[in-house]
């Protein structure tokens, strides 16, 4: 008997992970939409339109792949080289962004971020936020996440943990011909 609620649960558990990390909206059939919030720009000021921005003036052209990441995370070290790489081919067709949430997650600093964008040589638009309230609003349960969101500004789909290019690019081309 507890075997079988300790299956349930777990079975229940599973199924809300899938859920939250391919998106799919709100649960009542309306799109999810990508929230607002402010952007420091540390590096893509003219691709982003100036030193600091907000969110939804990036929404709503062409598609956004978003990546939430922090210096001190080791995951997403290895992933940043991936999405410039990403960046290199794709830049043209959607906007790359990275925004550095290490000091929300006692991961870094925005210094820190700056300091390991160089060092690995990403050049695509990244910056960090002040506003702590970007973690629930985009369930970002873990570092890194990226967010795939459409060009209408609805989220496409939601990834925790560590991607490849391989894998940007199938997620990204699915959400071009979506």
């Amino acid at each position: 008997m507890v075997l079988k609620r300790f299956a349930g649960m777990f079975f229940a558990a599973a199924l809300l992970t899938l859920l939250l990390a391919c998106g799919g909206g709100n649960g009542n059939g309306e799109k999810e939409m990508a929230g607002d919030f402010p952007i420091i720009v540390s590096q893509g000021q003219d691709a982003l339109g100036g030193e600091r921005v907000a969110m939804a003036s990036l929404l709503g052209e062409r598609p956004v792949v978003l990546n939430f990441w922090a210096a001190e995370c080791p995951p997403c070290r290895a992933e940043l080289p991936e999405f410039q790489s990403f960046h290199e081919e794709y830049g043209d067709r959607v906007l790359v962004l990275g925004i550095d949430l290490g000091q929300f997650t006692n991961q870094g600093t925005p210094e820190q971020g700056r300091e390991l964008l160089a060092e690995l040589g990403v050049k695509f638009p990244a910056g960090y936020t002040e506003d702590q309230s970007v973690l629930p609003g985009y369930t970002v349960l873990g570092l890194p996440t990226t967010i795939f969101i459409n060009g209408d500004g609805s989220i496409f789909s939601k990834w925790t943990g560590a991607l490849n290019k391989e894998v940007l690019i199938e997620r990204t081309e699915e959400m071009l011909d979506g």
